[in-house]
């Protein structure tokens, strides 16, 4: 005897559910395996820019400790110019004392000539 139309509607409907079982399966298994790889892909950028945090607060502190000698060393130079020019100033005062004096007289009297007219 040959299935009836009701038997081989049956069938088929228990085979589309199974095809279906079996489609469900492989979307969560899809699903997980993303999931996965995102969470994966997710702990690799988190380490990557604790590194990168990491070393820039490296190199800051870096930088902070040199900026101390970096200063040393830029008032070192201003001291060296400021002996220069107070070794430079009594060269010319060795070489033209009566004109320095007249200078330095001059430069007294025009600033008390201002401190008296503010008052």
């Amino acid at each position: 005897m040959s299935p009836t139309n009701t038997e081989n509607m049956k069938e088929h409907l228990g085979e589309a559910g199974g095809h279906l079982k079996s489609a469900a399966n492989a979307a969560g298994s899809a699903v997980k395996g993303a999931a996965g790889a995102a969470g994966d892909e997710l702990r690799l950028g988190k380490a990557q820019m604790k590194a990168e945090l990491s070393d820039s607060a490296l190199a800051g502190l870096a930088a902070a400790e040199l900026s101390g000698a970096a200063a040393k060393e830029q008032m070192d130079a201003l001291m060296d110019k400021g002996k220069d020019l107070v070794d430079s100033a009594a060269d010319l005062i060795r070489e033209r004392p009566l004109a320095s004096f007249g200078v330095a007289f001059a430069a007294g009297w025009i600033i008390a000539k201002l401190a008296r007219s503010n008052d």
